[in-house]
């Protein structure tokens, strides 16, 4: 079956696309005054709090989950704060998460006009985002990071060590880890392809210290991706290599299926992310569970706290899962969460809100 030819995409300049996202200009102030709620999200907003509180009291994770737009209105300060002061001990989004991210920490702006380019036959195809953050995942599948963790050093460190031919081809034959192995070929195939030279490739992320991946990876905080193929826009770049994304990905799959495995008196945050979050929670909660049984354990009491912009009605703590023809079922995220156990609450709220009603009510004693 006839497949399409990548090498023959032109791809632009980063520095040729017009952003509609300035992080200087979004960028939240993690004292700034947050917008009104409604007095039902209040509840549920002192609910959070009060459990992130008493989780970390105890030594037990608050596990964060968010969309992509999180990064894009500019909570990245909140995120960092609540991550130096101890408050998070996992973080996790989307492949476009991470990619806004890298680029407000790359060139301070992301977000291209996604009508005007889609016509011209250029959204996402853009060399710097495309190259770089591709060839992170190809070195970091060779290193044994995860996602998240492979495009987190690439910005921390400000760059990428490449190995030399003879190194990977060693490693692919002598690593007891055939997953690195595979990918020291996979790495060996783009250093040959696009005629990369080994030792250190300089990339300058300026704007570092606004990366919420970059400042987990300093802070030795996991900070999982999980993206779905073909939805981000990496893969239109030539560099694109799916063994990579795979072998990163399912490291950082089974990063925060340990992290749930260790729930127990915990707290989970999904914020704005209708799909990845409860997907991967369900299947995540299901191992964790199916270990845990085995052993005489059980992982029922924990927090789920979440956050979106759809008004809801349904009292899904009281209530149960509402019928097939009421629209609140098809909420999916609301659904999903509420077949999981422990104690789960929605609330409709603008994510800039949550976070920042979450760090102030934190200071609180």
């Amino acid at each position: 079956m006839k497949q399409f030819d990548t090498s023959e995409l032109k791809v632009h300049p980063l520095k040729e696309r017009e952003n509609q996202l300035q992080l200087e200009k979004l960028a939240v102030n993690p004292m700034a005054a947050p917008e009104a709620i409604s007095a039902e999200s209040e509840a549920v907003m002192a609910q959070a709090i009060d459990a992130v509180k008493v989780a970390r009291a105890k030594g037990r994770p608050v596990i964060l989950a968010f969309g992509a737009h999180a990064i894009k209105n500019g909570v990245g300060p909140v995120l960092i704060a609540l991550m130096k002061e101890g408050w998070l001990t996992h973080l996790c989004t989307n492949g476009a998460g991470v990619i806004h991210d890298w680029e407000f920490s790359y060139q301070n702006e992301s977000g291209e006009d996604i009508r005007k380019h889609v016509a011209k036959g250029m959204f996402g195809l853009w060399e710097e985002t495309g190259f770089y953050i591709n060839l992170a995942l190809r070195v970091g599948a060779w290193q044994g990071r995860g996602y998240g963790a492979s495009v987190g050093a690439m910005i921390e460190e400000e760059g990428l060590d490449i190995p030399t031919e003879e190194q990977l081809k060693i490693d692919a034959t002598t690593l007891t880890d055939l997953n690195r192995a595979a990918g020291a070929l996979d790495l060996l195939g783009a250093i040959r392809r696009f005629k990369i030279k080994p030792g250190w490739m300089s990339i300058p992320h300026p704007y570092k210290s606004m990366s919420v991946q970059g400042e987990a990876y300093r802070l030795g905080i996991p900070f999982t991706g999980h993206p779905m193929f073909g939805h981000d826009i990496i893969y239109t770049h030539p560099m694109n290599d799916g063994a990579s994304i795979g072998r990163t990905a399912q490291r950082d799959f089974l990063t925060f299926v340990e992290s749930i495995h260790n729930l127990q008196d915990g707290v989970y945050l999904s914020v704005g992310s209708a799909v990845m979050s409860p997907m991967i929670f369900e299947k995540s909660l299901s191992m964790a569970r199916n270990v845990a049984l085995q052993k005489g354990e059980v992982i029922d009491r924990f927090f789920l706290g979440v956050i979106d912009l759809a008004a809801s009605t349904w009292d899904w703590q009281k209530d149960g899962e509402p019928p097939k023809d009421n629209p609140a079922y098809y909420l999916r995220y609301c659904k999903t969460f509420s077949r999981m156990g422990g104690t789960m609450r929605y609330a409709s709220m603008d994510n800039r809100a949550f976070f920042l009603k979450l760090y102030q009510g934190l200071q609180k004693l």
